[in-house]
């Protein structure tokens, strides 16, 4: 393959991956609760008004981040009205990763009324993952 057939091919599956991740261009159904992005000026609002929030760092590059990213959207739908999920873009809001020493992403944090209860790291299976939410937040 050519090396301009290769930076064609490169650039349309990162304009896939932009669009897949973009919240303006997505289809969002009747009913359906979305994910919300979150980056570092919404940060502390969104804290204080979720008292159960689960926040998926994450980034475009990163495969397993992509494996989760349905996950996290199916638990959200789950979950609704009982807990907040929202999403925030480590190569965006490095300063929140620091703030929160993600090293491995995906990294998904667990708060309960403003304060980190748990931590899940690595693309984990969804019943493991909605098993830990359950626990940390007493729901049956």
């Amino acid at each position: 393959m050519e090396d301009d057939e290769l930076t064609k091919l490169r650039e349309k599956k990162m304009q896939e991956l932009r669009d897949r991740f973009d919240p303006a261009k997505r289809q969002v159904p009747a009913g359906h609760v979305p994910v919300i992005e979150v980056d570092e000026t919404r940060f502390a609002r969104l804290l204080k008004d979720h008292p159960a929030l689960v926040i998926d760092f994450w980034a475009e590059w990163c495969g397993p981040c992509r494996r989760v990213a349905p996950v996290v959207e199916e638990l959200a739908q789950e979950f609704a009205g009982r807990v907040t999920f929202a999403k925030c873009d480590t190569d965006r809001n490095q300063r929140l990763a620091m703030q929160f020493g993600i090293n491995a992403i995906p990294c998904l944090i667990l708060f309960s009324r403003g304060q980190m209860v748990d931590r899940i790291i690595g693309a984990l299976p969804k019943e493991t993952i909605r098993t830990k939410i359950m626990r940390n937040y007493n729901l049956q």
